[in-house]
Protein backbone atom coordinates (compact mmCIF):
# COMPACT_ATOMS: atom_id res chain seq x y z
CA UNK A 1 0.00 0.00 0.00
CA UNK A 2 1.81 3.40 -1.03
CA UNK A 3 1.21 6.45 1.23
CA UNK A 4 0.02 9.72 0.12
CA UNK A 5 1.60 10.66 3.37
CA UNK A 6 2.68 9.58 6.75
CA UNK A 7 1.52 11.22 10.52
CA UNK A 8 3.44 14.07 11.13
CA UNK A 9 4.10 14.57 15.13
CA UNK A 10 0.82 16.80 15.66
CA UNK A 11 -0.98 13.67 14.00
CA UNK A 12 0.86 11.56 16.51
CA UNK A 13 -0.47 13.60 18.95
CA UNK A 14 -3.80 13.67 17.92
CA UNK A 15 -3.89 9.68 17.90
CA UNK A 16 -2.37 9.60 21.28
CA UNK A 17 -5.66 11.42 22.45
CA UNK A 18 -7.48 9.16 20.97
CA UNK A 19 -5.82 7.05 23.94
CA UNK A 20 -6.19 9.36 26.25
CA UNK A 21 -10.04 8.72 25.82
CA UNK A 22 -9.57 5.24 26.16
CA UNK A 23 -7.81 5.53 29.36
CA UNK A 24 -10.30 8.23 30.76
CA UNK A 25 -13.25 5.75 30.13
CA UNK A 26 -11.62 2.71 31.47
CA UNK A 27 -10.21 3.69 34.38
CA UNK A 28 -13.67 4.83 35.85
CA UNK A 29 -15.13 1.50 35.16
CA UNK A 30 -11.87 -0.40 36.51
CA UNK A 31 -10.95 1.57 40.00
CA UNK A 32 -13.69 4.10 41.01
CA UNK A 33 -16.92 1.76 40.06
CA UNK A 34 -14.58 -1.09 41.50
CA UNK A 35 -14.34 0.94 44.99
CA UNK A 36 -18.33 1.73 45.22
CA UNK A 37 -19.33 -2.52 44.45
CA UNK A 38 -16.80 -2.78 47.37
CA UNK A 39 -17.09 0.01 49.82
CA UNK A 40 -20.10 1.46 49.60
CA UNK A 41 -22.53 -1.36 48.13
CA UNK A 42 -20.40 -3.96 50.60
CA UNK A 43 -20.60 -6.18 47.84
CA UNK A 44 -17.99 -9.26 47.66
CA UNK A 45 -14.69 -7.80 46.19
CA UNK A 46 -14.52 -11.06 43.45
CA UNK A 47 -17.54 -9.25 42.42
CA UNK A 48 -15.71 -6.31 40.10
CA UNK A 49 -12.92 -9.02 39.83
CA UNK A 50 -15.15 -11.36 37.70
CA UNK A 51 -16.46 -8.24 35.80
CA UNK A 52 -12.67 -7.16 35.24
CA UNK A 53 -11.88 -10.56 33.91
CA UNK A 54 -15.08 -10.47 31.43
CA UNK A 55 -13.38 -7.26 29.95
CA UNK A 56 -9.32 -9.01 29.49
CA UNK A 57 -11.25 -11.86 28.22
CA UNK A 58 -13.71 -9.87 25.94
CA UNK A 59 -10.07 -8.62 24.26
CA UNK A 60 -10.07 -12.34 22.64
CA UNK A 61 -12.15 -9.93 19.96
CA UNK A 62 -8.96 -8.24 18.91
CA UNK A 63 -7.59 -10.35 16.06
CA UNK A 64 -11.62 -10.02 14.87
CA UNK A 65 -11.47 -6.52 14.41
CA UNK A 66 -7.82 -6.41 13.48
CA UNK A 67 -8.97 -8.40 10.50
CA UNK A 68 -11.97 -6.15 10.47
CA UNK A 69 -9.38 -3.19 9.27
CA UNK A 70 -7.72 -4.81 6.87
CA UNK A 71 -10.54 -6.00 4.66
CA UNK A 72 -11.76 -2.29 4.80
CA UNK A 73 -8.18 -1.01 4.39
CA UNK A 74 -9.10 1.87 6.45
CA UNK A 75 -8.83 1.80 10.54
CA UNK A 76 -11.10 5.72 11.73
CA UNK A 77 -14.45 3.78 11.33
CA UNK A 78 -13.38 0.86 13.89
CA UNK A 79 -11.91 3.42 15.95
CA UNK A 80 -14.81 5.75 16.51
CA UNK A 81 -17.38 2.51 16.48
CA UNK A 82 -14.96 1.17 19.52
CA UNK A 83 -14.66 4.55 21.24
CA UNK A 84 -18.53 4.97 20.88
CA UNK A 85 -18.84 0.89 22.41
CA UNK A 86 -16.76 1.94 24.91
CA UNK A 87 -18.53 5.27 25.66
CA UNK A 88 -21.86 2.85 25.86
CA UNK A 89 -20.53 0.29 28.28
CA UNK A 90 -19.03 3.23 30.34
CA UNK A 91 -22.32 4.91 30.90
CA UNK A 92 -24.13 1.27 31.36
CA UNK A 93 -21.48 0.35 34.13
CA UNK A 94 -22.13 3.08 35.94
CA UNK A 95 -26.05 2.44 35.35
CA UNK A 96 -25.80 -1.16 36.63
CA UNK A 97 -23.54 -0.18 39.98
CA UNK A 98 -26.06 2.31 40.26
CA UNK A 99 -29.45 -0.68 40.02
CA UNK A 100 -27.32 -3.04 41.68
CA UNK A 101 -28.66 -1.47 45.13
CA UNK A 102 -32.02 -1.46 44.68
CA UNK A 103 -32.50 -4.78 42.16
CA UNK A 104 -29.19 -7.40 42.79
CA UNK A 105 -30.15 -9.39 39.76
CA UNK A 106 -30.63 -7.50 36.94
CA UNK A 107 -28.12 -4.82 38.34
CA UNK A 108 -26.00 -7.53 37.62
CA UNK A 109 -26.68 -8.42 34.00
CA UNK A 110 -26.72 -4.64 33.02
CA UNK A 111 -23.24 -4.86 34.53
CA UNK A 112 -21.70 -8.08 32.46
CA UNK A 113 -23.00 -6.92 29.57
CA UNK A 114 -21.59 -3.15 30.07
CA UNK A 115 -18.33 -5.10 30.85
CA UNK A 116 -18.56 -7.42 27.88
CA UNK A 117 -19.32 -4.10 25.83
CA UNK A 118 -16.24 -1.91 27.33
CA UNK A 119 -13.79 -5.00 26.71
CA UNK A 120 -15.29 -4.63 23.18
CA UNK A 121 -14.93 -1.04 22.50
CA UNK A 122 -11.72 -1.43 24.01
CA UNK A 123 -10.41 -4.11 21.24
CA UNK A 124 -11.85 -2.15 18.28
CA UNK A 125 -10.47 1.43 19.19
CA UNK A 126 -7.43 0.27 20.63
CA UNK A 127 -6.50 -2.23 17.84
CA UNK A 128 -7.31 0.09 15.42
CA UNK A 129 -5.33 3.05 16.92
CA UNK A 130 -2.26 0.81 16.98
CA UNK A 131 -2.69 0.00 13.30
CA UNK A 132 -2.72 3.37 12.40
CA UNK A 133 0.72 3.95 13.98
CA UNK A 134 1.53 1.23 12.61
CA UNK A 135 0.84 1.88 9.20
CA UNK A 136 1.68 5.72 8.67
CA UNK A 137 4.19 6.48 11.07
CA UNK A 138 8.03 6.34 9.74
CA UNK A 139 10.17 3.89 11.15
CA UNK A 140 12.65 6.11 13.01
CA UNK A 141 9.55 7.62 14.68
CA UNK A 142 7.51 4.52 15.98
CA UNK A 143 9.81 4.60 19.26
CA UNK A 144 9.21 8.20 20.24
CA UNK A 145 5.12 6.95 18.99
CA UNK A 146 5.20 4.36 21.04
CA UNK A 147 6.10 6.64 23.86
CA UNK A 148 3.81 9.39 23.09
CA UNK A 149 0.47 7.38 22.69
CA UNK A 150 1.77 5.56 25.81
CA UNK A 151 2.44 8.58 28.34
CA UNK A 152 -0.88 10.05 27.00
CA UNK A 153 -2.97 7.17 27.97
CA UNK A 154 -1.47 7.45 31.53
CA UNK A 155 -2.73 10.84 31.35
CA UNK A 156 -6.40 9.92 30.83
CA UNK A 157 -5.96 7.32 34.02
CA UNK A 158 -4.76 10.17 36.20
CA UNK A 159 -6.48 13.43 34.91
CA UNK A 160 -9.60 11.90 34.94
CA UNK A 161 -9.02 9.78 38.40
CA UNK A 162 -7.96 13.18 40.27
CA UNK A 163 -10.74 15.44 38.34
CA UNK A 164 -13.81 12.72 38.56
CA UNK A 165 -12.74 12.65 41.98
CA UNK A 166 -13.50 15.94 43.25
CA UNK A 167 -17.14 15.36 41.29
CA UNK A 168 -18.04 12.42 42.98
CA UNK A 169 -17.91 13.50 46.68
CA UNK A 170 -20.18 13.76 48.78
CA UNK A 171 -20.58 10.47 46.95
CA UNK A 172 -24.67 9.48 45.23
CA UNK A 173 -25.48 6.85 43.03
CA UNK A 174 -26.66 9.83 40.92
CA UNK A 175 -23.33 11.96 40.96
CA UNK A 176 -21.54 8.31 40.04
CA UNK A 177 -24.06 8.16 36.67
CA UNK A 178 -23.34 12.11 35.96
CA UNK A 179 -19.44 12.15 36.52
CA UNK A 180 -19.29 8.60 34.26
CA UNK A 181 -21.63 10.02 31.71
CA UNK A 182 -19.78 12.77 31.02
CA UNK A 183 -16.47 11.44 30.69
CA UNK A 184 -17.89 9.11 28.41
CA UNK A 185 -19.29 12.14 26.55
CA UNK A 186 -16.38 14.23 26.21
CA UNK A 187 -13.84 10.92 25.26
CA UNK A 188 -15.89 10.20 22.49
CA UNK A 189 -16.20 14.09 21.25
CA UNK A 190 -12.57 14.01 21.56
CA UNK A 191 -12.04 10.98 19.33
CA UNK A 192 -14.00 12.32 16.87
CA UNK A 193 -12.27 15.44 16.59
CA UNK A 194 -8.72 13.62 16.73
CA UNK A 195 -9.27 11.30 14.24
CA UNK A 196 -11.22 13.71 11.73
CA UNK A 197 -9.37 13.71 8.15
CA UNK A 198 -6.34 12.25 9.99
CA UNK A 199 -5.50 8.98 8.25
CA UNK A 200 -3.56 9.49 5.09
CA UNK A 201 -5.25 8.64 1.85
CA UNK A 202 -3.88 5.76 0.55
CA UNK A 203 -3.51 4.33 -3.38
CA UNK A 204 -3.50 0.87 -3.80
CA UNK A 205 -1.04 -1.09 -5.78
CA UNK A 206 -2.33 -4.25 -8.09
CA UNK A 207 -0.61 -5.93 -5.39
CA UNK A 208 -2.42 -4.68 -2.56
CA UNK A 209 -5.82 -4.99 -4.81
CA UNK A 210 -4.93 -8.62 -4.77
CA UNK A 211 -4.58 -8.88 -1.47
CA UNK A 212 -7.77 -6.93 0.37
CA UNK A 213 -10.11 -9.04 -2.08
CA UNK A 214 -8.31 -12.08 -0.91
CA UNK A 215 -8.92 -11.01 3.11
CA UNK A 216 -12.60 -10.67 1.68
CA UNK A 217 -12.78 -14.15 2.60
CA UNK A 218 -13.52 -15.70 6.24
CA UNK A 219 -12.19 -14.59 9.41
CA UNK A 220 -10.76 -18.16 10.36
CA UNK A 221 -8.95 -18.81 7.05
CA UNK A 222 -7.15 -15.74 7.46
CA UNK A 223 -6.12 -16.45 10.99
CA UNK A 224 -4.76 -19.67 9.71
CA UNK A 225 -2.48 -18.12 7.60
CA UNK A 226 -1.18 -16.04 9.60
CA UNK A 227 -0.64 -18.07 12.35
CA UNK A 228 1.31 -20.32 9.89
CA UNK A 229 3.88 -17.80 9.42
CA UNK A 230 6.40 -19.03 11.75
CA UNK A 231 7.87 -15.37 13.01
CA UNK A 232 4.02 -14.54 13.76
CA UNK A 233 3.85 -17.39 15.69
CA UNK A 234 7.30 -17.54 17.30
CA UNK A 235 6.37 -13.42 18.52
CA UNK A 236 3.17 -14.51 19.72
CA UNK A 237 4.53 -17.07 22.12
CA UNK A 238 7.19 -14.43 23.15
CA UNK A 239 4.69 -12.03 23.31
CA UNK A 240 2.49 -14.16 26.07
CA UNK A 241 5.59 -15.13 27.91
CA UNK A 242 7.20 -11.62 28.51
CA UNK A 243 4.01 -9.77 29.54
CA UNK A 244 3.08 -12.81 32.47
CA UNK A 245 6.40 -12.36 33.65
CA UNK A 246 5.40 -8.31 33.37
CA UNK A 247 1.89 -8.82 35.03
CA UNK A 248 2.88 -11.35 37.62
CA UNK A 249 4.68 -8.44 39.82
CA UNK A 250 1.95 -6.54 40.02
CA UNK A 251 -0.34 -7.13 42.52
CA UNK A 252 2.47 -8.72 45.08
CA UNK A 253 5.20 -5.67 45.04
CA UNK A 254 3.16 -3.82 47.37
CA UNK A 255 2.03 -6.35 49.84
CA UNK A 256 6.21 -7.84 50.02
CA UNK A 257 7.12 -4.44 50.92
CA UNK A 258 4.43 -3.99 53.73
CA UNK A 259 5.16 -7.84 54.66
CA UNK A 260 8.66 -8.48 54.35
CA UNK A 261 10.00 -4.37 54.35
CA UNK A 262 7.42 -3.08 57.11
CA UNK A 263 6.16 -0.42 54.95
CA UNK A 264 3.01 1.23 55.82
CA UNK A 265 0.56 1.61 53.27
CA UNK A 266 1.38 5.42 52.36
CA UNK A 267 5.41 4.11 52.06
CA UNK A 268 4.46 0.98 49.70
CA UNK A 269 2.27 3.65 47.85
CA UNK A 270 4.85 5.58 46.95
CA UNK A 271 7.66 2.85 46.11
CA UNK A 272 4.77 2.05 43.24
CA UNK A 273 5.48 5.59 42.20
CA UNK A 274 8.85 5.57 42.12
CA UNK A 275 8.19 2.35 39.77
CA UNK A 276 6.16 4.20 37.29
CA UNK A 277 8.79 7.32 37.74
CA UNK A 278 11.43 4.56 36.36
CA UNK A 279 9.06 3.23 33.99
CA UNK A 280 8.44 6.21 32.39
CA UNK A 281 12.30 7.32 32.00
CA UNK A 282 12.65 3.93 30.46
CA UNK A 283 10.45 4.93 27.60
CA UNK A 284 11.69 8.31 26.86
CA UNK A 285 15.61 6.66 26.70
CA UNK A 286 14.17 4.59 24.34
CA UNK A 287 12.56 7.43 22.37
CA UNK A 288 15.30 9.77 22.28
CA UNK A 289 17.90 6.35 21.39
CA UNK A 290 15.85 5.34 18.63
CA UNK A 291 14.97 9.23 17.52
CA UNK A 292 19.11 10.15 17.63
CA UNK A 293 20.52 7.36 15.50
CA UNK A 294 17.53 7.47 12.60
CA UNK A 295 19.53 5.00 10.45
CA UNK A 296 20.34 2.62 13.23
CA UNK A 297 17.15 2.32 14.79
CA UNK A 298 16.63 -1.46 14.56
CA UNK A 299 20.04 -2.14 15.45
CA UNK A 300 19.38 0.23 18.93
CA UNK A 301 15.70 -1.84 19.57
CA UNK A 302 17.44 -4.76 19.42
CA UNK A 303 19.68 -4.27 22.32
CA UNK A 304 16.62 -2.06 23.90
CA UNK A 305 14.46 -5.14 24.04
CA UNK A 306 16.13 -7.79 24.63
CA UNK A 307 18.31 -5.89 27.23
CA UNK A 308 15.07 -4.96 29.04
CA UNK A 309 14.02 -8.63 29.21
CA UNK A 310 17.56 -9.53 31.30
CA UNK A 311 17.46 -6.37 33.10
CA UNK A 312 14.32 -7.07 34.45
CA UNK A 313 15.27 -10.48 35.54
CA UNK A 314 17.89 -9.34 36.87
CA UNK A 315 16.53 -6.35 38.93
CA UNK A 316 13.73 -9.27 40.50
CA UNK A 317 16.17 -11.62 41.51
CA UNK A 318 17.41 -8.70 43.15
CA UNK A 319 14.02 -7.97 44.87
CA UNK A 320 14.16 -12.09 45.91
CA UNK A 321 17.47 -11.25 47.44
CA UNK A 322 17.11 -8.20 48.95
CA UNK A 323 14.00 -9.38 51.05
CA UNK A 324 16.75 -11.03 53.24
CA UNK A 325 18.29 -7.84 54.25
CA UNK A 326 15.11 -5.56 55.01
CA UNK A 327 16.91 -3.35 57.28
CA UNK A 328 19.88 -2.86 54.65
CA UNK A 329 18.30 -3.36 51.04
CA UNK A 330 17.97 -0.12 48.93
CA UNK A 331 14.17 -1.14 47.78
CA UNK A 332 13.16 1.82 46.73
CA UNK A 333 16.18 1.97 44.22
CA UNK A 334 15.53 -1.32 43.19
CA UNK A 335 12.50 -0.73 42.16
CA UNK A 336 12.97 2.27 40.35
CA UNK A 337 15.66 0.53 38.42
CA UNK A 338 13.24 -2.45 38.31
CA UNK A 339 10.83 0.03 36.22
CA UNK A 340 13.33 1.68 33.87
CA UNK A 341 13.96 -1.63 32.67
CA UNK A 342 10.21 -2.43 32.10
CA UNK A 343 9.57 0.99 30.72
CA UNK A 344 12.42 0.54 28.08
CA UNK A 345 11.12 -2.78 26.95
CA UNK A 346 7.24 -1.44 27.15
CA UNK A 347 8.02 0.86 24.70
CA UNK A 348 10.34 -1.30 22.53
CA UNK A 349 7.25 -3.58 22.60
CA UNK A 350 5.02 -1.07 20.93
CA UNK A 351 7.41 -0.08 18.26
CA UNK A 352 8.47 -3.76 17.33
CA UNK A 353 4.51 -4.55 17.50
CA UNK A 354 4.11 -1.95 14.46
CA UNK A 355 7.09 -2.61 12.73
CA UNK A 356 6.63 -6.34 12.20
CA UNK A 357 2.78 -5.75 11.37
CA UNK A 358 3.59 -5.20 8.03
CA UNK A 359 6.12 -7.87 7.49
CA UNK A 360 4.72 -11.27 6.36
CA UNK A 361 1.93 -11.60 3.98
CA UNK A 362 0.35 -8.37 2.66
CA UNK A 363 -3.03 -6.93 4.29
CA UNK A 364 -2.86 -8.57 7.39
CA UNK A 365 -1.21 -5.81 9.14
CA UNK A 366 -4.37 -5.70 11.75
CA UNK A 367 -4.51 -9.07 11.87
CA UNK A 368 -1.05 -9.62 13.29
CA UNK A 369 -1.98 -6.62 15.69
CA UNK A 370 -5.02 -8.14 17.31
CA UNK A 371 -3.49 -11.23 17.59
CA UNK A 372 -0.34 -9.76 19.40
CA UNK A 373 -2.91 -8.14 21.40
CA UNK A 374 -4.87 -10.84 22.13
CA UNK A 375 -2.07 -12.50 23.54
CA UNK A 376 -1.12 -9.66 26.18
CA UNK A 377 -4.78 -9.44 26.88
CA UNK A 378 -4.69 -13.06 28.07
CA UNK A 379 -1.18 -12.49 29.96
CA UNK A 380 -2.22 -10.06 31.86
CA UNK A 381 -5.35 -11.52 32.80
CA UNK A 382 -3.55 -14.53 34.70
CA UNK A 383 -0.69 -12.94 35.58
CA UNK A 384 -1.98 -11.12 38.37
CA UNK A 385 -4.18 -13.88 39.40
CA UNK A 386 -1.70 -16.77 39.08
CA UNK A 387 1.31 -13.90 41.18
CA UNK A 388 -1.24 -13.67 43.60
CA UNK A 389 -2.24 -17.80 43.76
CA UNK A 390 1.85 -18.23 43.81
CA UNK A 391 2.33 -16.27 46.81
CA UNK A 392 -0.51 -18.36 48.64
CA UNK A 393 0.33 -21.53 47.41
CA UNK A 394 4.24 -20.71 48.46
CA UNK A 395 3.16 -19.34 51.57
CA UNK A 396 1.53 -23.06 52.85
CA UNK A 397 4.24 -24.74 51.77
CA UNK A 398 6.70 -22.23 53.03
CA UNK A 399 6.49 -20.92 56.64
CA UNK A 400 8.65 -18.09 56.00
CA UNK A 401 6.86 -14.96 53.81
CA UNK A 402 10.43 -13.76 53.03
CA UNK A 403 11.22 -17.07 51.06
CA UNK A 404 7.68 -17.39 49.93
CA UNK A 405 7.80 -14.10 47.85
CA UNK A 406 12.02 -14.77 46.95
CA UNK A 407 10.32 -17.80 45.47
CA UNK A 408 7.77 -15.71 43.20
CA UNK A 409 9.99 -13.16 42.09
CA UNK A 410 12.62 -15.52 41.29
CA UNK A 411 10.40 -17.64 38.78
CA UNK A 412 9.36 -14.73 37.31
CA UNK A 413 12.69 -13.95 36.65
CA UNK A 414 13.16 -16.20 35.22
CA UNK A 415 10.27 -16.60 32.42
CA UNK A 416 12.07 -13.13 31.46
CA UNK A 417 15.03 -15.06 30.77
CA UNK A 418 13.02 -17.48 28.83
CA UNK A 419 11.53 -14.67 26.87
CA UNK A 420 14.47 -13.39 26.57
CA UNK A 421 15.37 -16.63 24.85
CA UNK A 422 12.57 -17.16 22.20
CA UNK A 423 13.65 -13.15 21.36
CA UNK A 424 16.94 -14.48 20.32
CA UNK A 425 15.66 -16.81 17.94
CA UNK A 426 13.20 -14.38 16.12
CA UNK A 427 14.37 -13.69 12.51
CA UNK A 428 13.83 -11.16 9.93
CA UNK A 429 9.77 -12.19 8.51
CA UNK A 430 10.07 -11.89 4.13
CA UNK A 431 7.49 -9.09 3.72
CA UNK A 432 5.27 -10.02 0.79
CA UNK A 433 4.46 -6.35 -0.32
CA UNK A 434 8.03 -5.70 -1.18
CA UNK A 435 8.05 -3.28 2.12
CA UNK A 436 11.53 -3.12 4.49
CA UNK A 437 11.55 -5.84 6.28
CA UNK A 438 12.38 -5.12 10.32
CA UNK A 439 15.27 -6.69 11.65
CA UNK A 440 15.83 -8.43 14.58
CA UNK A 441 15.65 -6.15 16.64
CA UNK A 442 12.04 -4.64 15.47
CA UNK A 443 10.57 -7.80 16.40
CA UNK A 444 11.84 -8.53 20.38
CA UNK A 445 8.64 -7.46 22.44
CA UNK A 446 4.91 -6.14 22.59
CA UNK A 447 3.16 -3.99 25.42
CA UNK A 448 -0.95 -3.39 25.25
CA UNK A 449 -1.67 0.04 25.46
CA UNK A 450 -5.22 0.20 25.75
CA UNK A 451 -5.20 -3.11 27.84
CA UNK A 452 -6.11 -1.59 30.86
Amino acid sequence: MTEARGLSWAGIVRLGLVQTSLGAIIVLTTTVINRVMVVELALPAMLPGILVGIHHAVQMSRPRFGHGSDVGGRTTGWIIGGMAVLALGGVAAAAGTVLIATDVFWGLVVSTLSFTAIGLGASAAGTSTLVTLAKHVAPHRKAAAATIVWIMMIAGFAVTAGVAGQYLDPFTPMRLLTVTTTVSVIALLLTLVSVFRLEPETSLSNQDREALSARQGSFSKALREVWQESEARRFTIFVFVSMLAYSAQDLILEPFAGTVFAMTPGESTSLSGLQHSGVLLGMILVAAATMVRKNADTAVLRHWTIGGCLASAVFLAAIAVGGGFPETWPLGANVFLLGVANGAFAVAAIASMMSLASAGKPGADGLRMGLWGASQAIAFALGGFLGTVAIDVSRIFIGDPVMAYGLVFSLEAVMFVVAAGIGMRLRPAVSGDKRPVPSFGEIAMVEVLDAR
